[in-house]
């Protein structure tokens, strides 16, 4: 499982360094697409066996619903395959960070399945305490059954 947080800088290229926890659950090729929340600007990164099911259910998805179409559209079609060099980092591409708006500052979340990419002050507003439905995370995942 993939867990933690780690604080990372991207270099003028808009590489960055993927922590060796990270790496040695994704394994070297893994796949980068756009985060789907709507306030939620981050990426998320699949190692292969779990972007393969993802796609196998989006295939599976029936070509006649407009919704599944635009998820395809969005979340399959917004994906890059990348590759962690020698250094341990993978770049990342450019219309990727350009979603996300990550400049400088990055953190890395992992999350269960698949890590998230955050530029770092992004992270810092979702988080912020005070943002509307934020308090109540606790309560909504009570009604989850967590």
């Amino acid at each position: 499982m993939l867990g933690g947080e780690f604080k990372h800088t991207a270099d003028d290229k808009g590489r960055v360094s993927i922590p060796a926890k990270f790496r040695n659950e994704l394994g070297s090729v893994f796949v980068i697409s756009k985060g789907i929340g709507i306030d939620e600007k981050c990426l998320y990164i699949f190692p292969l066996s779990e972007w393969r099911i993802i796609e196998d259910k989006a295939r599976a998805m029936p070509l006649a619903n407009k919704d599944a179409r635009d998820f395809r559209r969005f979340f399959i079609g917004g994906a890059s395959e990348c590759e962690i060099d020698k250094q341990g980092r993978v770049m990342i591409p450019q219309y990727l960070r350009e979603f996300a708006g990550i400049k400088k500052n990055v953190i890395m979340l992992g999350v269960g399945g698949r890590v998230e990419i955050w530029d770092a002050d992004t992270l810092n507003d979702y988080r912020n305490p005070d943002k509307e439905g934020y308090i109540d995370i606790s309560q909504r995942m009570q009604d989850l059954g967590i």
